[in-house]
């Protein structure tokens, strides 16, 4: 039970985190990158796909209110992570974290637990970023046949008969920045900003220009009445009500995935303790504002069944096309820009994934291949081409719905952790400086933890138990590895 239960000293986290020179990451990044960085993570498919998921079958028009909850939870599990980051300015996020607070397995298991939020994430954009790249095709003239840009669990809506065999895009886009991630983070940062900027433009333009298309009966009424409603794969939701909220804020929650993504960048930001609060808050609240008008917009322009049919793909450019005469051209422009846009979140969640896996390589958790630096780039190169694969197999053969809700549980998992963890370090440690703190301690924690159970339970049991099966492969490893390699243990 000692060995389970071992943390990890904080004053070696701190002095890992200050070492530079051969095998480390380079320090690149300020606060405007950060915040970048964050928000180029944050808006992409959880916004442009999961909120057209969440209409049809969970909340309808109430996913407004879907969003502001899961908002809520963000901002809680937000500030711990910012007390955390300005403390243990080291990559890997949560998994450090819980290194430092409690002990080497939860550490495993978060770690472990981050790969549904990050690879898996990474690969449910892909799939995204898939969909509207035939929609791109088809303004050209061109297409892809259903077949290769669709999983094998997928068939087409008018004509069953036709089934999905690999989503050949989705692996492209990762075969591509998988690559542009190898060649340097400061490079990866360029690109993300200038795509920041086009996304953040397009979801403006849809809020100020669709405001006007609202059609009140969308949105009549707001909370429709608790029923079920069985989806296309034949999985059951609860629909409508205070389970449909729950459960809608359980799938846009992928929409707000990302913020996090910041603090596992903190051993390449020049001044983290002050940057990375900064960079985590910052881009959260930019991005619930913009949730929030966006989802109301969205749900008010087209109907509950348009988004369960035709307009379940490519959401957003649909929903322009048929009920905004006179704006071809914006549906168009949202096309290109959301195509950008996924790049980014899909940029930001690979680089996130091999950045926790160098720390838990750097412990002795995972293989040393996945902490190797690139001797020009110092990019932990190999480790990027593994997750590769990872997420390619994902992408390629899985379809979206699963994937992301994986993603969502995966993610809701870690920030309790997280939040558990602030309130434990404040108790065991007060002592060591932060560069920012969590207000009203422990009742933001709490708090955080409260909400982010609740749309846990509202993802349903499907959902609970593939959590479960990922966590019972990890007990493999770590019992067959990861524990005998540890090299706390050694010391």
């Amino acid at each position: 039970m000692s060995q389970l239960t071992r943390t990890k000293p904080i004053d070696q986290l701190i002095a890992e985190g200050a070492a530079t020179g051969e095998g480390t990451l380079k320090r690149t990044l300020g606060p405007g990158a950060l915040v970048a960085l964050g928000i180029g993570a944050i808006i992409g498919a959880g916004l442009f796909v999961r909120t057209a998921a969440a209409i049809a079958d969970r909340a309808g028009p109430s996913v407004v209110l879907a969003f502001v909850v899961a908002g809520i939870g963000c901002a809680f599990a937000g500030l711990c992570y910012a007390e955390f980051a300005s403390m243990i300015p080291i990559a890997g996020s949560a998994y450090t974290y819980s290194y430092a607070t409690m002990g080497e397995l939860m550490a495993w298991i978060i770690g472990w637990d981050l790969v549904l939020e990050y690879a898996v994430g990474a690969a449910t954009v892909a799939i995204a970023w898939s969909e509207y790249f035939n929609r791109v095709l088809h303004l050209a003239g061109l297409s892809i046949p259903y077949e290769w840009y669709h999983s094998p669990l997928e068939h087409m809506h008018d004509n069953p008969s036709v089934h999905g065999i690999m989503n050949l895009p989705a692996i492209g886009i990762l075969l591509v920045l998988t690559a542009l991630l190898v060649r340097g983070t400061q490079e990866s940062a360029w690109v993300n900003n200038v795509i920041v900027i086009t996304k953040v433009t397009i979801v403006l333009m849809v809020i100020v220009l669709g405001w006007g298309f609202i059609n009140p009966a969308n949105h009549t009424p707001f909370i429709p009445e608790a029923t079920q409603y069985v989806t296309p794969t034949g999985i059951t939701h609860h629909y409508g009500g205070i389970m449909g909220i729950l459960g809608a804020a359980g799938v846009v929650f992928f929409a707000f995935i990302g913020f996090d993504a910041v603090s596992t960048t903190a051993q390449e930001a020049k001044n983290p303790k002050r940057d990375m609060p900064i960079g985590i808050l910052g881009s959260l609240a930019i991005c619930t504002v913009l949730y929030v008008l966006f989802s109301y917009v969205l749900s008010g322009i087209a109907t509950v069944e348009d988004f369960r049919t035709a307009g379940r793909e490519a959401s957003v450019a649909y929903a322009i096309t048929k009920y905004m005469p006179g704006y071809a051209w914006l549906s168009n422009f949202v096309t290109f820009a959301i195509l950008a846009g996924f790049s980014s979140v899909i940029l930001v969640m690979l680089l996130g994934q091999s950045r926790v896996f160098y720390s838990m390589s750097r412990d002795g958790l995972v293989p040393k291949v996945f902490s190797e630096v690139h001797p020009r780039f110092k990019t932990p190169y190999k480790s990027n081409w593994l997750f590769f694969v990872f997420t390619a197999l994902f992408a390629a053969f899985l379809p979206e719905d699963i994937v992301g809700e994986m993603t969502s549980i995966g993610t809701l998992f870690a920030f309790i952790l997280v939040c558990a963890g602030v309130w434990i370090m404040r108790v065991k440690r007060p002592d060591i400086p932060r560069g920012f703190k969590v207000p009203v301690l422990p009742v933001t924690a709490i708090l955080g933890i409260v909400v982010c159970l609740s749309m846990i339970y509202g993802l349903g049991w499907t959902n609970w138990m593939r959590l479960i099966v990922w966590l019972l492969i990890g007990f493999v490893i770590y019992f067959g590895y990861s524990r005998r390699h540890s090299l706390l243990a050694g010391r």
